[in-house]
Formats: structure tokens, sequence, C-alpha cells
């Protein structure tokens, strides 16, 4: 098991929270998170930080406005993720309650790679002939795009949350958190937030011109946020407090049954209840299923899902999402294997091998470009080095997706080689944790090399030490039903990491279910230390997903607790994501 260590937060934060009326386990969780004041758990809507703190959003939104106003054909040109879709579906469901005529386009990353290219905007404007392109989770590096669209005389609104290189485009207006004078504090937000709070710009805009006064009806923009939490924690952005704002205000209204049709397929396809839903069935049930589509085919699906309201399409729509998502696993699968066996043919003496690298680059022409980040992501969880996968492009090129480790930011190292290596990579994008990059096919084995050079320059020892953090032992009285049931309501994500503990248990019994899986009997070990350990009066389930060798009689585990139901039934049970034997030593006393 990788080194253990148990989050430290500051004791006066720790009082303030739980004299605010927080149970002391979740505040104790909290303050390992960074929250100093009762205030900041707030999830009411009137918490959120106002739009107009978002560097040039008025002024989108008065472009926006007149173009409505005028009868112009708006299009909206998304990217083929969850982040993408569920952004173009908020901006064409809202605008097109707010009249205007909106269509969309979304890439086939096939065919034409990411973002607003000069080909996407020549394809828009020979089958859609639009006035005005809105950009969603896209746009902030397209320089050349927007030219072209310039120059065909079409206005660009680029929304966007991706870090910018070192030249912005010229388009009409611009808002991202993260260009140049934008003070907007939350530099987290995804796509589908950014696009989201366009939306409320505007609506105010269109008050001020007395748009609904006349006629109009005036939207309830709340009823879309079920998108933006789907789109939020499938994007895996920091869940900062105004994130969490956005996806527990969307969580709350699909457990009402107040979300889209398409969610409501997406859950069904899933078999997951509405009621009880939570940020993990966001990013690993459905986010999974919609990137499936923009994965292996066209994301055109995925948005066709979230934009309509006939149920029976909706489901239709699902549907094959879920097949779609079936075949990437199959996919993947294959993939993994192959990597891990190149890297073994590479690495004769493995674990010690890769201890001497700082990275890892693989690449093999029968790799699917659109699996390559998740295979990129599964190596980088295996090995905890920055990773980059590379499959075959169009025209002799390579296309790479990346996955980083924290300590080295993928998108700063990526613009390391490029400068130090010119010409080297033909384009590049991401941010700290996630990056996609095109190189020529000839080039791989330097950039491994020039890759390899920045990380070892970069991280130290520490760094590529596999670090597991939790929230610590748990005394018995504190492990419940009702402990669980809580932790399981609350928003978790990206840099707000969902509770682990971590203990020393008596294994009492274990057998293999599902051919495949340890379905356990733990008695936890009331101490961890060098006392005597006593052991608990209480047996607890246990299950060890994707591991079926016998354990040892005593263990040292890292656990989260979780709500089982089975048979209508709900009893509490430890899903084990870590464990090591025990230190006979000690627990010989427990015998």
């Amino acid at each position: 098991m990788p080194k253990v260590t148990v989050r430290t937060y500051d004791p006066r934060t720790y009082n303030a929270l739980s004299s605010s009326g927080l149970p002391p386990v979740l505040a104790r969780i909290y303050a390992a998170r960074g929250i100093e004041r009762p205030e900041e758990l707030e999830t009411e809507l009137t918490q959120l930080i106002p739009f107009d703190q978002m560097h040039n959003i008025t002024r989108m939104a008065a472009h926006l406005a007149d173009a409505i106003a005028a009868n112009q054909r708006l299009l909206i040109v998304a990217d083929y993720d969850s982040d993408g879709a569920t952004a173009c579906a908020v901006g064409l469901r809202i605008l097109r309650k707010l009249g205007a005529i909106v269509d969309y386009l979304v890439p086939n990353r096939f065919e034409f790679g990411y973002g607003l290219t000069p080909e996407i905007v020549q394809l828009a404007h020979a089958i859609k002939q639009p006035n005005v392109l809105i950009t969603v989770d896209n746009g902030i590096a397209s320089v050349d795009g927007v030219a072209a669209a310039n120059h065909l005389g079409m206005q660009v609104l680029v929304t966007d949350h991706h870090l910018p290189g070192e030249f912005l485009p010229e388009a009409t207006a611009i808002i991202n958190p993260n260009q140049p004078g934008c003070s907007f504090p939350s530099k987290n937000i995804a796509g589908v937030g950014v696009i989201f709070y366009l939306m409320l710009a505007l609506r105010a805009e269109l008050r001020q011109r007395d748009a609904f006064a006349a006629g109009l009806q005036e939207p309830n923009l709340a009823h879309y946020l079920d998108l933006v939490a789907l789109g939020t924690v499938a994007d895996v952005v920091r869940l900062d407090s105004n994130n969490r704002i956005l996806v527990q205000q969307g969580l709350q209204r699909i457990r009402k049954g107040r979300c889209c049709a398409g969610i409501q397929a997406l859950l069904q396809v899933a078999r997951r209840d509405p009621q009880q839903i939570s940020t993990y069935d966001l990013g690993f049930m459905l986010g999974p299923r919609l990137n499936a589509a923009g994965r292996l085919d066209d994301m055109s699906l995925g948005i066709e899902c979230l934009i309509t309201d006939d149920a029976d399409y909706a489901a239709q729509c699902a549907k094959q999402l879920d097949e779609l998502n079936r075949q990437r696993r199959e996919i993947e699968s294959t993939m993994q294997e192959s990597a891990l066996l190149q890297l073994e043919s590479k690495l004769p003496v493995q674990q010690t091998q890769i201890d001497q690298t700082s990275s890892i680059c693989l690449y093999d022409t029968d790799w699917h470009q659109g699996v390559i980040g998740i295979l990129a992501s599964r190596i980088k969880d295996k090995y905890h080095r920055p990773v980059i996968i590379f499959a075959a492009g169009n025209d002799h090129e390579l296309k790479g997706s990346g996955r980083s480790i924290p300590g080295f930011h993928l998108r700063d190292a990526l613009d390391w080689v490029a400068k130090q290596y010119p010409g080297l990579i033909v384009k590049f994008g991401g941010h700290a944790a996630a990056a996609g990059l095109t190189i020529a096919a000839q080039q791989f084995e330097t950039f491994c090399t020039a890759f390899e050079r920045v990380a070892q320059a970069w991280l130290t020892p520490a760094d590529l030490t596999r670090v597991i953090e939790t929230d610590g032992d748990l005394d018995t009285p504190d492990i419940n039903l009702q402990l669980a049931e809580l932790l399981e309501r609350q928003v978790w994500g990206q840099g707000f990491p969902q509770p682990t503990f971590n203990g020393r248990f008596l294994v009492e019994s274990q057998r293999v279910v599902g051919e495949k899986h340890l379905k356990l009997k733990l008695r936890k070990l009331q101490s961890m230390s060098s006392s005597l350990p006593e052991r608990s009066n209480i047996a607890y389930d246990g299950i060890l997903f994707f591991y079926s060798d016998p354990l040892p009689d005593h263990i040292d585990a890292v656990y989260r607790l979780q709500v089982n139901e089975y048979n209508g039934k709900t009893t509490l049970q430890f899903l084990l994501e870590h464990w090591s034997q025990a230190d006979l030593a000690l627990t010989d006393h427990a015998h």
C-alpha cells in the first residue's frame, strides 16, 4: 500500500465549525479541506459570485441581446466532451427560451480535432451561415479560427475556461476567468458554468431593455442547473465553494425529479435512483456514457439527448450512449493490456526501472484516439507519473492526451517543451492536470526525451512518491449508517475529496462474490499504536472490488463508509480502497 498520511487541520477552525452545530466528524473533515467558516458551506444560489465580476460578460451579453433583437442566426460551437455537451445544451435551451435563432455544431474529433479551427469555421459558414459564432468550452486558443471567422464576416463570442496561450484570439468578446485581467474569484469554473453565467448576464441585460415586459417570457435559469452540475463534475474541475453551490443545486433538482429528459434517461440506463443521486453518479455513471459519444462517434448524439424534451427520444439516445460506453470499456481494456505489456518490455525490471524515470510516454498504431485520455489516467494512477498516451492522427501526425500528478503543471510543461524545442509540438492546450497535443509521427522519441527532461527538472522524489491522504481513524461510536448517509449527501469531487478513513482490522471472514470481488466481515482493532489493540465487538460488512485472492488475518486498510442497498434493505458497508498486511508483532495480541 502507498504511504498513508492523515489530513491536518487547524484546531481553531475545527472548533469554530463544530460549535456551529456540525457533527464533530464532519467538522474535522471540512476543516481538513480548508473550510474556515460555516458560511463557506452554504449552497443557496444567493451565495453565488455575481456574474458581473467576470471580465467582458456584460459587454458580451449586450452583443447577444442585439443579435437576438436583430433576428441574427447564432451558432454554438461545442467541445466533444461532457463539459462541452452540457454547455452546448445550457446555451441552446436558454437562448431559444429567450427568442434567439440558434443552432449548434460540434467538431468530430477524428476529422477536425479540438476547438474552433479554420476548417470548422468554413464548415459552419457553408452549412449554417451564422452571423454569430459562440464557442463553449473552447476557443481561447483558436487564434486562426477566429481570424478565419472575422474574414468571413462572422462575429465570434468566446466562452471558455481553459488557460490562454501567449496570444488571445481577436474575438468580438471573450469571457474566461483565466484570461488576463479577469478578477472572477472562481478560476476553477467549468465551461458549462461559464455559459450559465453568460445566460445570467443576458437575462439581466434583457430585463434592462424591458424585453420581458414586452411579452417575452422570463426563464427561471435554476431549471438548467441539472446540466450545470453534470458538466461541472464530469469535467473534474476543482470543486471550490462556487462550484459546490452549482453542483448541490443541480443535485437537489435531480433528486426532486426536476431534471431534463436526457438526464432522466441516462439515469435509467445506468440503473441509478434519481432520489439517491450523488456526485459519484454524475462523475462515474452519467459522465462516461455522455463522453462515449465524443470518444467513439459524434457528440451530437449526446447533445441531442440533453436538449430534447421528448422522453422517448431521450431514452433512444441514452440507449445508444450506453452501448457506445460498453464498446469504449472493451477498447479501453484491450489498450490497457497492450500498454502494460509495452511497459514491461521497455522495463525488464519493471518497478526498479520505473523508479528511475519521471514520466511515461507511450504510443501504439492500434490505439483508439478517443480513448487515449482514459488510458493516460489509468497509467498515471498505477505508476504515479505524468503520462502522455499517443495515437495515430491525420497526415502523419500523432495525437497525444496527458494526465498529470500533483506538483507538475502539465500545460506549463508542454509550453516549456515547445519553447525549448521549437517546432516539436504542432499545437497543445489544457491545464494543470490534463492536456492534449499534436506532434509529427517521426518526432515521438524526441518528444519523449524532451518531456522526460522537464519532468526530471520539475519533480522531486517526494512528488514521485504516491501518498494517500485520509481523514484518519474513526472511533467506533462514529461508525454508523447515519454518518454514511450524511456523507453521501454532501458534494465531493476534485479538490474537495470524498472522505476516506484508515484503520486496522481483523478479517473475520471472506468469500468471493461475482467471481472477482471479496465480501468481508471485519472487526476493528481499536488502536493502531504500539499499545495493546482491543478488538471491537461489532462486525462490519466490507467489500473489496476486483480482488479475489485471500487476505491475511489482519490488515491495515483505507476505506470509505458506504450505504449498501440490497433486496430492499439498507446497511452500512466498508468499501476498501487500499490494504496491506498489518504488523503481526502488534496484532498478535488481538487473537
